[in-house]
């Protein structure tokens, strides 16, 4: 679905200076600044993945996504999504994939959204039966028969959102770009909207996740990319990324006598709750679990103690910290 090759993006910007000479000189003379947002990056997406593209601010991961809606031409290097090149065969491009923008609305604010997704139909000329039949069974699954009648500008952020979904699959796109799909949300919200792109991924729609919500990933990313500076830094499912940081997991505990600062090997305080309850990391990759606890029970006492595995948000934020080896 997706095929990229050495995809590279350079911006030139200029560099005015701040003080008043620097500022005058710059009105006849600009210093020229070259700036590498992508820096050669590849790799492939299969039919019905759910890939999250992740990266900090500044990462190249903007500038990706926009070179493969045809948004941006590249610098240099080939992509090719669903067999066309996103900024040579835009027309034709765009009548298969479908984008929803957390931050930027399709719909009109002085209209329903019924008659936004009547214009789409004419747009993409879409027949009358099964716009029907996809129209009725969208808004049967996210619940919005109703209030796609009212004004936009009457709905609340989660039934626009809604909206927005329908308005991107009403075409019946085989590929969608979600950017921030569920910012903003409640829980309830965000959860309709999970379940819907969870069914539409089974469907066999493939998609493309840009978020900072890492509960987006977590619920749904089948596998996760992530670039920064530029060039990608890992590409793999999240449990191999855990796997990554070593056989790590988090642990609450309760002990009998106060935490110090003294604690067995492969243990590390992450947060002291009150002062005989803590949040520990434990690497059982340096000792057992089994010896790890045993040691923690002698010394301190354990009156109740919960694991789980290392939190994606832990995974993700020491990805971002790696720096290309250049």
């Amino acid at each position: 679905m997706i095929n990229v090759r050495n995809l590279t993006k350079i911006y030139t910007t200029y560099e005015r200076g701040h003080t008043l000479r620097e500022t005058a000189a710059s009105l006849f003379r600009r210093k020229m600044k070259e700036v590498h947002a992508v820096k050669g990056i590849s790799f492939q997406v299969a039919q019905g993945e759910m890939v999250a593209f992740l990266g900090p601010n500044g990462a190249g991961k903007s500038s990706t996504i926009k070179m493969l809606t045809g948004v941006l031409h590249p610098t240099s290097g080939e992509a090719q999504v669903l067999g066309y090149v996103p900024w040579k065969q835009r027309q034709q491009y765009v009548r298969r994939i479908g984008a929803v923008f957390g931050q930027k609305s399709q719909l009109l604010w002085d209209i329903p959204p019924i008659d936004a997704f009547m214009m789409n139909r004419a747009i993409y000329g879409i027949d009358e039966k099964p716009f029907r039949k996809t129209l009725d069974q969208l808004s049967e699954m996210l619940q919005v028969r109703e209030v796609m009648r009212q004004p936009t500008r009457q709905l609340s952020l989660g039934e626009r959102m809604k909206c927005e979904f329908m308005m991107a699959m009403l075409h019946g796109p085989d590929m969608v770009f979600l950017d921030e799909p569920t910012i903003g949300l409640d829980v309830i919200a965000k959860e309709t909207i999970r379940d819907f792109i969870r069914e539409m991924n089974r469907q066999g729609i493939t998609f493309v996740l840009t978020t900072h919500d890492l509960g987006d990933v977590e619920m749904l990313a089948q596998r996760v990319i992530v670039i920064n500076y530029g060039e990608i830094v890992c590409d793999d499912s999240l449990d191999a990324l855990r796997r990554t940081l070593g056989d790590k997991k988090v642990a609450r505990i309760v002990t009998d006598e106060p935490l110090s600062d003294s604690l067995p090997a492969g243990v590390t305080l992450l947060e002291r709750i009150g002062r005989q309850e803590a949040e520990l990391e434990i690497d059982t990759s340096l000792q057992p679990l089994k010896a790890i606890i045993q040691a923690l029970n002698e010394q301190y006492g354990i009156q109740d103690m919960s694991m789980s595995s290392l939190p994606i948000e832990s995974v993700i934020k020491r990805l971002y910290a790696v720096q290309p080896e250049i």
